[in-house]
């Protein structure tokens, strides 16, 4: 019986020498940049207007990446919030923390405010607080205790200001840090609603300047 001889084996290529090795697909976007295009979108659309589509093509990620990354359009929305309220937090954060006069710090943060919402490429975002996720809020219970949280965050820094700016004689022992808190933050609504509406910089520091001669007393002229 005649043995039939084995076929010769396939050649494998060579291994190239100090190359590593692949492993698995490389992954096609960076997370962070992706949650970034995210952010800018629901910020110009909200959130119901805002499709998978729309997602997809702003990230350059198909959906199952999306899903995969990100899970479904409602966790990426608060993932989106969350990194706005951690980059605003962490741009004002200087601010609030230096010693300084209580009108130079109000001026640094209402200006920083206004360096957020009159930010964007076509045209003014606004405050993703007050122009989005305040109206997901109603039916949403998770994202309602976000804005919550970030509009109670904001009072207990600007209770702060004023309180330091009280014991350091800045302001009469009568003024209630409390109340001028809220005054504070309700300045930082208003110029958020009005830098969407397109409302110039310029007419928006006129509405700031006026409410820290309210909460601070009036800028004595040289």
């Amino acid at each position: 019986m005649v043995q039939k001889s084995k076929p010769p084996a396939a050649a494998t290529a060579p291994e190239r020498r100090g190359e590593p090795k692949r492993r698995g697909r490389p992954r096609a976007y960076e997370p962070d940049v992706a949650l970034g295009k995210a952010l800018d979108l629901f910020r110009r659309q909200g959130f119901a207007a805002t499709s998978l589509d729309d997602l997809s093509e702003a990230t350059g990620m198909n959906r199952p990446s999306l899903y995969g990354a990100f899970g479904d359009k409602r966790e990426l929305y608060i993932k989106s919030y969350q990194r706005y309220r951690d980059d605003a937090r962490a741009s004002m954060a200087e601010i609030f923390r230096e010693e300084m006069p209580v009108r130079q710090r109000l001026e640094g943060i209402f200006a920083c405010a206004l360096n957020i919402y009159l930010s964007g490429e076509t045209g003014p975002r606004g405050c993703f607080t007050v122009v989005t996720a305040a109206s997901e809020a109603v039916g949403d219970p998770e994202i309602r205790a976000m804005v919550l949280e970030g509009l109670t965050d904001l009072d207990k820094a600007f209770a702060n200001c004023f309180r330091r700016a009280r014991e350091k004689g800045e302001l009469p022992e009568s003024a209630d840090p409390v109340v001028l808190a809220q005054l504070a933050s309700a300045t930082v609504h208003s110029i958020a609603i009005r830098s969407r509406a397109r409302v110039s910089r310029k007419e928006l520091e006129a509405i700031v300047n006026g409410a820290i001669d309210v909460m601070v007393g009036a800028k004595l002229k040289p």
